[in-house]
């Protein structure tokens, strides 16, 4: 397989013919990835190591339902050797962002071969719309949840995904891209294991939370979790005055014990809603985004323990 490592080589074998400057060879260069959003960005950097410089486009406490690209992200993006993204309807701009930029490399697709969650219903009041056309948003769900990540189960298929991704780009370095996820996918399923002890340490009839939008519907299908959100998969939808009223006559009706912010969210219609019933703020879980570094969440796997334990600790008492 040919690849920038390879390419960069035979420009050194013209460069010496025609007595040229010669080119960087690529054995010192790692290769250049940008990740769509802080997580997934995260997942690359475990995988490829000190062999990919990743740019994220979604930040840190980033909002990626509503993220619209500057022009300074389509160059990122055409300076890349490696797109890599979501999918599942996650990043409505990201096709428009690619083609302005004119970048015509691989684009990695970090969900392929997840099964995805299908919403009941798609969601009332959810429009097409553009973001990187700066005339609206484009981002549409369709009924497909595609917070495939809140799975760990989910989250070894995207490291399988990136190391694919990586190796494609750079074979040269497979030998260390496969280390790198092994070793990930021990810490994956170790983390696995954690979570489902703690949440099985909370009685079954207490383990009904309240969240900002529907971004847990993944984890709620492996760790036996039931979530409810006055809003759908995006945050782009606003919540009706009727659903808000239903939520909060559901929450004094079951007694669900806590209602949890979430990063990217304003936490002012949750803060109502805490107001109005019996359930109390139980803190604020990250959804869509990583912390800063330096805060709870900064990588992937922190997220997940961070999450898991923010939940138990609320719904203990």
């Amino acid at each position: 397989m040919i690849n920038r490592r390879h390419l960069l080589a035979a420009g050194a074998l013209v460069a010496l013919a025609l007595r040229l400057p010669v080119p960087a060879l690529a054995a010192d260069e790692p290769i250049r990835v940008v990740a769509s959003f802080s997580i997934l960005g995260d997942m690359v950097q475990q995988v490829g190591g000190d062999r990919v410089r990743v740019t994220t486009l979604v930040g840190p406490d980033g909002d990626a339902h509503v993220w619209q690209p500057a022009p300074a992200d389509a160059r990122t993006v055409a300076d890349a050797d490696l797109v890599v993204m979501n999918g599942l309807g996650f990043e409505g701009w990201m096709d428009r962002l690619v083609q302005a930029s004119g970048y015509d490399g691989p684009v990695a697709v970090a969900t392929t071969g997840i099964v995805p969650r299908q919403m009941a219903e798609a969601e009332e009041g959810e429009e097409d719309h553009d973001h990187a056309g700066g005339e609206g948003h484009d981002h549409h769900h369709g009924g497909t949840d595609p917070h495939a990540w809140q799975s760990l189960s989910n989250a070894r298929i995207y490291v399988h995904n990136v190391l694919e991704a990586l190796v494609a780009a750079d074979s040269d370095d497979r030998p260390v891209f496969e280390a790198n996820a092994a070793a990930y996918l021990k810490k994956i399923d170790a983390l696995d294991a954690l979570i489902r002890a703690e949440i099985a340490s909370v009685p079954a009839e207490r383990r009904k939370v309240v969240t900002s939008h529907d971004a847990f519907g993944y984890f709620e299908a492996a760790y036996g979790v039931e979530f409810l959100a006055p809003v759908g998969v995006s945050t782009e939808a606003e919540a009706s005055a009727g659903d808000v009223a239903k939520l909060i006559d559901q929450i004094r009706a079951e007694k669900i014990p806590a209602v949890f912010m979430e990063n990217i969210s304003d936490p002012r219609l949750l803060e109502r809603i805490a107001s109005e019933t019996d359930a109390r703020i139980g803190g604020t879980l990250y959804s869509d985004a990583l912390s800063p570094v330096g805060g709870p969440a900064a990588s992937y796997l922190e997220m997940m323990d961070y999450n898991v334990r923010t939940l138990v600790a609320a719904l203990r008492t």
